[in-house]
């Protein structure tokens, strides 16, 4: 447990009363939802994603959550409300998870679905609307009802989101507490009484959160800590490489985790590179400039909230970098190899990029693993590339659920229309981040399985079979 963790709460607490009344109202409205079809599943999804879909609700939540939290600007917000949204359902539409989901006649297993139950769903300030609703349609898939532990910071985007999606789901006839909220004002200690009450926790967020999800009694599901960087070789199309490392990189102001934190580029390209992401928009900090933003993006050893997730030209004023910096999109720290003792390593939820330079692919992977121990291990790293040995080098030598090749980061690491990822707004890093899943975050997450066992023909090997290559080179 954390040091931030929260006692659980007495048995006649407000909190525990609270839950409680929220928990039955969403396991009566499971028991009418219990019987649906498939396509009535499948229909309250569909509901679901147009709550949030819609042009206008689209725009609206986005501009709320900007509003709300200070994160963050509305056009990426907007994309992702839509975006994310759309593939999620594009996911989903082509998935069983009602009765009978699979058959294997030669194993004599008859695969049914069945829900895990109520979901406590915590979600970020940095996706006020977005996460509420990709995990809602996710537990609605599995026939479960959901309960939105927002973030402070968001609470009145989320209580709107969750507004639209309860309304969508009475539109068609179906229960809306389905979907809940915890009401105002949301702190942890009720956060914590949701947590040990659900069947199921999924976390998105303070990785204190995760923690005390982890340490609940409750089955849960939390994520690590982003912290992408990305490497440029010298077979990379460099235009190409600094479009997408800008595209994904202001996206939303960096406040996705899988935006770019550091790129390493191989010596060979390293001035040809550097100039590709200036024609981009990067603006390359001097030695004076890069200590004005060391002063500015922590204090006290933390990320400043009043910095971070903030359009570029008010960076430009906080960091006093004068009118030459203005006009640029992000801005670039060059940190030669990496220092784990330096702040410009880890993540910085800005649209500040650090910048190292390698020899070679050996000193690739050794900057990587210097990288990612300081932060972000088991979450993603990237390659512009032209080799695939390159790209198979380090899926096979770092320790990440993801490698993305050529690709812009944000945009492909949670689902891409043009990869074979599963549209999420919440990534797993395995157990290098302590985590229990190494996967996107999808429907499987939110359903049990029953296994109907038949009989098959005998499957047994003899002894010779299983042991023989063993005796030979041993003996008995």
């Amino acid at each position: 447990m954390s040091s931030e963790a929260v006692a659980k709460v007495s048995d006649d607490s407000p909190e525990k009363e609270v839950i409680k009344g929220l928990v039955e109202k969403a396991r009566a409205a499971m028991a009418q939802f219990a019987n649906a079809d498939q396509a009535r599943v499948d229909e309250a999804v569909t509901a679901l994603a147009w709550s949030i879909y819609e042009p206008g609700r689209a725009k609206e939540l986005a501009e709320l959550a900007v509003n709300d939290t200070g994160l963050g600007n509305v056009a990426s917000k907007i994309m992702k409300n839509q975006r994310k949204t759309f593939g999620c359902l594009r996911d989903l539409s082509r998935v069983k998870s009602v009765g009978i989901i699979e058959e294997i006649p030669e194993k004599g297993l008859v695969k049914y679905a069945k829900p895990v139950g109520v979901v406590a769903a915590v979600s970020p300030s940095t996706n006020p609307a977005a996460t509420p609703v990709n995990k809602a349609m996710f537990a609605i898939k599995g026939r479960n009802a959901v309960i939105i532990a927002p973030s402070p910071a968001g609470i009145g985007t989320t209580a709107k989101t969750v507004e639209y999606m309860r309304a969508e789901l009475e539109k068609i006839g179906l229960p809306a507490d389905l979907v809940q909220a915890l009401p105002a004002p949301v702190n942890k200690q009720l956060t914590q009484e949701l947590m040990y009450a659900a069947d199921l926790v999924v976390v998105t967020g303070s990785q204190n959160n995760v923690k005390r999800a982890y340490s609940s009694g409750t089955p849960a599901i939390g994520v690590g800590a982003g912290n992408v960087p990305v490497v440029i070789d010298e077979t990379a199309d460099l235009d190409d490489a600094a479009e997408k490392i800008c595209m994904s990189k202001i996206f939303d102001n960096s406040t996705s985790c899988s935006s770019e934190n550091s790129i390493i580029i191989l010596d060979s390209v390293y001035d040809e590179a550097i100039a590709a992401l200036k024609r981009a928009g990067g603006y390359v900090c001097n030695a004076e400039q890069k200590e004005k933003v060391r002063e500015n993006l922590w204090v006290d050893g933390n990320l400043n909230r009043h910095v971070i997730a903030k359009d570029a030209d008010v960076l430009v004023d906080v960091f006093g970098f004068g009118d030459d910096a203005k006009g640029n999109k992000f801005f670039m720290v060059e940190e030669g190899t990496p220092d784990p003792t330096s702040k410009f390593i880890d993540e910085k939820l800005s649209l500040v990029l650090t910048v190292y330079r390698a020899k070679d692919m050996d000193d690739v992977v050794s900057q990587l693993n210097t990288i990612l121990n300081v932060c972000g291990i088991g979450h993603s790293v990237g390659i512009h590339t032209n080799v695939p040995e390159h790209a198979d080098r380090l899926a096979a030598e770092i320790d990440v659920v993801r490698v993305l090749v050529n690709q812009a980061h944000t945009f492909g690491n949670g689902g891409g229309f043009n990869n074979g990822l599963n549209f999420t707004l919440t990534m797993g890093g395995g157990t290098w981040a302590g985590n229990s899943i190494d996967d996107n975050l999808n429907y499987r997450h939110f359903i049990n399985i029953t296994h109907l066992v038949k009989t098959i023909p005998e499957d047994k090997p003899s002894e010779d079979a299983l042991f023989g290559d063993y005796w030979g080179k041993y003996g008995k």
